[in-house]
């Protein structure tokens, strides 16, 4: 096989997005082979297991027991993601103080005005 037909290979967290943007898709919880099914069948059942293996362990899906195998279903939506995203980076960092300042003075000014707003929010729900 040439380097020009062998296909090109995708990272960890592109796999990760292509199976839970399959499983978005779903009516409900989806099976390993619905999702491999659902990809085209480029990816081998047992690909498709592992990344959902790893979806799991990251808190972005569920599963439940269907029969001898799993059903799996997302943890939450694409907000829900994103802010998990955040907090794995945040928690990684040893300056939690310095990333937080970091990003806050570098959000834009309408970014800024509903961060604090949300804070707000969040403060104010707090007290009730």
């Amino acid at each position: 096989m040439t380097e020009q037909q062998r296909p090109r290979r995708r990272g960890q967290g592109e796999l990760e997005a292509l199976v839970l943007a399959a499983l978005r898709e779903a009516d409900g919880p989806a099976t390993a082979g619905w999702v491999q099914e659902r990809l085209g069948g480029g990816l081998a059942y047992t690909t498709v297991v592992t990344i959902l293996t790893r979806l799991l362990a990251k808190d972005v899906v569920t599963r439940e027991r269907a029969g001898r195998s799993f059903a799996w279903t997302p943890a939450s939506g694409h907000a829900g993601l994103a802010a998990h995203k955040m907090r794995r980076v945040l928690d990684a960092e040893s300056d939690r103080e310095a990333v937080l300042a970091s990003f806050v003075t570098g959000l834009g000014p309408d970014d800024e005005r509903l961060l604090r707003e949300l804070l707000g929010r969040t403060r104010s729900e707090g007290e009730d």
